[in-house]
This record gives structure tokens, C-alpha cells and sequence, in this order.
């Protein structure tokens, strides 16, 4: 070990520099699907897995690389994940069809999954336990900031360059973080290696597991929700999930340990998050469907006014997080959580259009319970296990975003297709008319209930993990 360690503020830049890359690569790409599309002469079915690839990918192998970075050390792990991003990124660029882009992308959300891992226990590892909260809770301004500048630099870029920009707009970055990283972290604690194995047949089933039970779960809406291949791997994703836990049960030194679940700080926090993410997207989802159809916006306008809940992670989280080493984490996460359940109630109270303002407030209003929610729930997990186990808590908060972000997208759109078809007779909204208001804001207020349901449970499930011993 190195007799003076890098500073914490030095290790959050790097942390935070491969933190603002994944998010803002993830919305630039959203952004041009439409000009992909046509670039690459295919169809809609086929450019949506250049985001469900990095989607998966991402998933299934993120608590795999978590526990590699508790044995092969997290500085090999993030650094080898910026070296994979970069060149996928390269790779990206020069992809010649729709199919290679997507391998391309399926390796960038391997790299992504790499750098994402371990990017919390190195912040937890490098900040005392009195200040990570406030780092912690600065992290989500740094994932606010990709995702809100995702769509206007993405936007510049289509609008002066080639589509292939904004993929290599990531390589400059992305090897000068690699190199920095492998210098800057040289001999500190991230570099402890571990000798234990790695459970590769648990690695195996928790990737097939996603893999499957993502795919199903994403493409509800266009094979059926019914139908026999949406059953089929969404079963196929519970066995293998049960299959899993097995196998995690019965080695030594399993990828993720069920032992860690058996701290209420651990799992209902864990709970939680996927509680808040589920009901979050069930209004990512649909709240561009209501503003274009029932509202008349344009796509520009659409992607303005959803900026507005994210633009208050600009501010909160720090003071949020700031406050939870204070006062723990239990009444923030509770009453972040509980507003976000009030603003989708809100959202889908309306029989009628609504003017902006109120629509304004009440994204604003659920903005506030995430930016509330986020930086105690992850301080309270992190600090939950012990040092050597970071990693795989690390991707467990990822892996928990990511399962709530699939969840409450297939649940929203059960939901509202369900409704929307059975009180319109139409096939979907492609045929939508003005005359189709009142079912589309019929199904657009079961969907957000369920929303709001999701994020009540959440708030129960954030009371029952108790007060923190130090809380004061």
C-alpha cells in the first residue's frame, strides 16, 4: 500500500467522471433512435435493442463484476470497465448495420456494468462515515446533470455532426479516466486483492436470469403479455432466479451472499429502492404519451418538461444526503417517498387535460421525494456492510435500479393497455383521436395509481428498517 492515499475529492472526480459518461451516454442514445432508425434502414423492433442490449447487459453481469472487485480489487475492475467502454464506444462508431451496433452496445453495457460495480464502494471507501451521505447524495446531482444534458447535446450533435458523434465523444474521456485511474488508485486500498474463488456457475445463472426475465418483461406490449414467448421467459427467469439462490446457499463464497439480505438495513433499504424506481417509471413511461396525445406538445416540448423531476437532483441531494449523516436515514427516505407517492396520485387525479403549471408542480413535487429518497437509502446500505463486501453492495443498488426501472415500465404499460383497449376497442395508440380522450386518461390514471401504490409500499417499507444506532 501506498504510504499516502489520493484524496477523497480526487477519487469522486474519477468516480463521478465514469458515472456522468454511462448517463449521459444512455439519454444521448435515446434521443437518436429516430435518426439511427433511418440511418440504418430498420425497423423500430430492431433499433430498440440498441438500448434493451446495453439495458441487459448492464443487469445481468453488474453483481457478477461487483464481487470480482472485492477479489481482484476495484481499481483492476473500473479501470478494465473504462477500457472496455472506450473501445466499445470506438466500436459504436464504425458499426457498419444495426446488428453490429448492437453487439457494440451489449459490450458497452459490460463495460458500464464494470465501472458502475464498484463506483459507491470506492466513494464509501474513500470518505468518512460522516460525509457519505453529502458524496453519496452529490453523486445523484452528477446522474441528474447526464441525464438532463443528455438530450441537448445529443440534439447538437444530430443537429451539426454524424449520428456516429455520439458515440465517440466518449473515447477522449473514457482513456483518460482508464489511465488516471490505474495511476491515481495504484497502490491504495482499491487495490487490495482477495484470495478467494469466484463462483462462475452463480455468475452463469443470475445473467440468464436477467437476460430472460428482462426480455420478457420488456417486450410485453409487443408479443402479448400472454403470449406463450412472455410466459416462457419470464418463467424461465423465476427458475433460474430460484436456482440461483440455491446455488448461492450452498458455496462457500457465493456472488452475492443471502447472508446479507438477513439485515433489515440491508434488505428493506434494497426493497425500497426497487419500490421507488418501479413507481418512478411507470411516469417516465407514460408521461410522454400524455403530453403529446391528450396535451398536443410537441417532442421538443415533451422532452423539456421532463426534465423538470430531475432537475432537483440538481439541488437536493447533497443537502439531503448532508442531513441523513445527521439524522439518519429513516425519516428522509420515509418522507421522500411518501411525496413521490402524493405526486403520482396527483398526476393521475385529473378526469380532464390539465394546464402546465399544475403538471409542472406535481413532476416538481415527485422530483423532490426522489431527491429526498436516493442519497440516505444508499448511504444506509453501503454503511450496512462490511468493507470487504462493498462491491457487491454497490451492484445491488445498481442491479435494484435497474429491475425497478424494467418492472415499472411492464407494469405501466399492463396497465394502460389493458384499460386503454378495453374501453377504446382500439389496438394501441397509433390510432389515438381526440375522440379517444376519456379512455387514454381512464388508463393513464390506473397506471399512475398503481404508480403511487408502489411508492406507499415503498414508504412502509423504508419505516420498518427502524431508526439508525447513531442517529442523533
Amino acid at each position: 500500500m501506498r504510504d499516502q492515499s489520493p484524496g477523497k475529492w480526487t477519487v469522486f472526480a474519477l468516480v463521478t467522471t465514469g458515472t456522468f459518461m454511462s448517463t449521459l451516454d444512455s439519454s444521448i442514445v435515446n434521443v437518436a433512435l429516430p435518426t439511427l432508425m433511418g440511418k440504418l434502414d430498420t425497423t423500430l423492433l430492431t433499433i430498440e435493442w440498441v438500448v434493451l442490449s446495453y439495458l441487459i447487459a448492464f443487469t445481468a453481469l453488474i453483481l457478477s463484476f461487483g464481487r470480482l472487485s472485492d477479489i481482484l480489487g476495484r481499481r483492476r475492475i473500473l479501470v478494465t470497465g473504462h477500457a472496455l467502454f472506450t473501445t466499445s464506444s470506438l466500436l459504436c462508431a464504425l458499426s457498419p448495420s444495426v446488428g453490429a451496433l448492437i453487439a457494440a452496445r451489449t459490450l458497452q453495457g459490460t463495460g458500464a456494468a464494470m465501472i458502475m460495480s464498484c463506483s459507491q464502494a470506492l466513494i464509501v471507501d474513500a470518505f468518512p462515515e460522516t460525509e457519505r451521505g453529502r458524496a453519496l447524495g452529490s453523486i445523484a446531482t452528477v446522474v441528474a446533470a447526464g441525464l438532463t444534458s443528455g438530450p441537448v447535446i445529443g440534439g447538437f450533435i444530430l443537429s451539426h455532426f454524424e449520428w456516429w458523434m455520439i458515440f465517440a465523444v466518449n473515447i477522449p474521456v473514457g482513456l483518460t479516466v482508464a489511465v488516471l485511474s490505474w495511476r491515481i488508485l495504484k497502490g491504495t486500498e482499491a487495490d487490495i486483492r482477495r484470495d478467494e474463488p469466484f463462483d462462475l456457475l452463480g455468475g452463469l445463472l443470475i445473467a440468464l436470469a436477467c437476460g430472460t426475465l428482462f426480455t420478457g418483461l420488456t417486450h410485453g406490449h409487443t408479443w402479448g403479455y400472454g403470449s406463450v414467448r412472455v410466459l416462457g421467459l419470464t418463467g424461465a427467469g423465476i427458475v433460474l432466479t430460484v436456482l440461483f439462490i440455491l446455488q448461492e446457499k450452498r458455496v462457500s463464497h457465493p456472488v452475492l451472499e443471502p447472508r446479507l439480505f438477513d439485515e433489515r438495513s440491508f434488505r428493506l433499504p434494497v426493497l425500497s429502492a426497487i419500490s421507488l424506481y418501479t413507481a418512478l417509471f411507470t411516469m417516465v413511461f407514460l408521461m410522454p404519451f400524455y403530453l403529446i396525445f391528450p396535451m398536443g406538445y410537441s417532442e421538443a416540448q415533451v422532452g423539456t418538461v421532463m426534465m423538470i423531476p430531475f432537475a432537483l437532483l440538481f439541488v437536493v441531494p447533497p443537502l439531503s444526503g448532508a442531513l441523513a449523516d445527521r439524522i439518519g436515514s429513516r425519516i428522509l427516505c420515509v418522507t421522500g417517498m411518501a411525496i413521490l407517492s402524493l405526486a403520482l396520485a396527483l398526476l393521475a387525479w385529473p378526469t380532464q387535460v390539465t394546464a402546465f403549471p399544475p403538471i409542472a408542480f406535481k413532476l416538481a413535487l415527485s422530483g423532490l421525494g426522489i431527491a429526498l429518497f436516493l442519497p440516505p437509502n444508499s448511504t444506509t446500505i453501503m454503511s450496512s456492510v462490511p468493507p470487504i463486501r462493498r462491491g457487491v453492495a454497490s451492484s445491488v443498488v445498481g442491479a435494484a435500479r435497474n429491475l425497478g426501472m424494467v418492472m415499472g415500465v411492464a407494469l405501466a404499460g399492463a396497465v394502460f393497455n389493458h384499460t386503454y383497449t378495453a374501453l377504446s376497442g382500439a389496438n394501441g395508440l397509433s390510432t389515438y383521436t381526440p375522440a379517444m380522450e376519456a379512455p387514454f386518461l381512464a388508463a393513464f390514471r390506473y397506471a399512475l395509481f398503481c404508480g403511487a401504490a408502489t411508492a406507499a409500499i415503498g414508504s412502509l417499507l423504508a419505516w420498518q428498517r427502524g431508526p439508525e444506532p447513531n442517529a442523533k
